[in-house]
C-alpha cells in the first residue's frame, strides 16, 4: 500500500464519503460493504490468510505499509492546509490528552456502559451450562423430528441473539468514549466539528444499546428461567440508554453517510 493507492480509492466513485466513520464494523451483516472504502481497502491488502493472522509477520507488514501511506497524506494535507506539524507543542497536546482520557472516564455514561459490558460477561460466564443444554436439546429434537417443535429455527433465533449481545457488548462502550471525547474537546477547544462528531459515534451506541434491548429480550423468550438477572441486564440497558439521549439530544437526528442518507446498496 502506497499513497497514491490509497488517493485512488478515495476518488473511486462506487464509495460513500466517510460511510465508516459511523458504522458498527459487523461488515459480515453490512448492505453497504460495496461502497466502503475501508472494506476495499481491507479485502485489497488484508486477502490472505496470512495478512489476516495478527500472528504472522505479513499482517503487521501490511498494516505498516496503511499507516505509512495514510501518515504521508497526513503530513501532504497538512501542508497543502499551511500547518505546520513541527510547530505542535506535544508537551501541551500530550496534557490535554490525559485531561480529555479522565473526563471521557468520568462520565456517567462512560461508567455504565463499561458496567453493563461487565455484567453481560458475567452472564455468559455462570450460563455456560444453560447454553449448552438448550443447544442439546434442539438437537434432540431436531433428531427425534419432534412434531411442532421448530428447532432449527429456535437455534438460529439464539445464535442470532448471542451475536448481537457480544458484537455490542463492548462497542457501546468505545463508542461512547469517542463520542464523550468529541464533545469535551469541542468545549476545550471551541471547535464545531468535535461535537458534530460526538453525535455520530453517540448515534451508533445508541443503535447498538436498542439492538441489544431487542436480543436481551428475545433471549428472555427462549429462558423465561432467567428472568431476573435478564430483566437486571434489561434495566441497565435502558437506564443507559436515557442517560446517552440526555447527553446527546442531537444523536438521533445525526445523518450517517449512506445508513440514514437517501441512498442504496446499488446506487452509482
Amino acid at each position: 500500500m502506497d499513497k497514491e493507492q490509497l488517493k485512488r480509492l478515495a476518488k473511486d466513485p462506487r464509495f460513500i464519503p466517510g460511510i465508516y466513520n459511523y458504522c458498527d464494523r459487523w461488515c459480515e451483516r453490512c448492505p453497504f460493504t460495496s461502497r466502503c472504502m475501508n472494506y476495499a481497502l481491507s479485502e485489497e491488502e488484508f486477502n490472505s490468510a496470512e495478512s489476516k493472522d495478527m500472528n504472522n509477520q505479513v499482517f503487521w507488514d501490511k498494516l505498516h505499509g496503511v499507516f505509512h501511506a495514510t501518515l504521508e497524506m497526513v503530513k501532504e494535507s497538512a501542508e497543502e492546509m499551511g500547518i505546520d506539524l513541527n510547530a505542535i507543542d506535544y508537551e501541551e497536546s500530550a496534557k490535554q490528552e490525559e485531561l480529555v482520557h479522565k473526563m471521557v472516564k468520568d462520565q456517567p455514561y462512560t461508567q455504565d456502559a463499561f458496567a453493563y459490558a461487565e455484567m453481560a460477561s458475567n452472564w455468559f460466564d455462570s450460563n455456560e451450562d444453560l447454553l449448552q443444554s438448550k443447544a442439546e436439546e434442539l438437537l434432540t429434537q431436531a433428531q427425534a423430528e419432534i412434531p411442532a417443535t421448530q428447532p432449527e429455527t429456535d437455534a438460529l433465533k439464539i445464535q442470532d441473539y448471542l451475536e448481537i449481545i457480544r458484537w455490542y457488548q463492548h462497542q457501546i462502550y468505545v463508542k461512547l468514549c469517542r463520542a464523550a471525547s468529541g464533545m469535551i474537546r469541542g468545549e476545550l477547544e471551541e471547535a464545531e466539528y468535535f461535537p458534530e462528531d460526538a453525535n455520530g459515534s453517540a448515534k451508533v451506541a445508541i443503535l447498538g444499546i436498542e439492538r441489544s434491548i431487542a436480543a436481551w429480550g428475545g433471549l428472555l423468550h427462549e429462558f423465561p428461567d432467567q428472568e431476573n438477572p435478564i430483566l437486571d441486564v434489561l434495566v441497565a440497558l435502558k437506564r443507559l440508554l436515557r442517560q446517552v439521549d440526555a447527553a446527546f439530544p442531537d444523536a438521533r437526528a445525526f445523518v450517517r453517510p449512506g445508513f440514514d442518507a437517501q441512498e442504496t446498496p446499488d446506487d452509482k
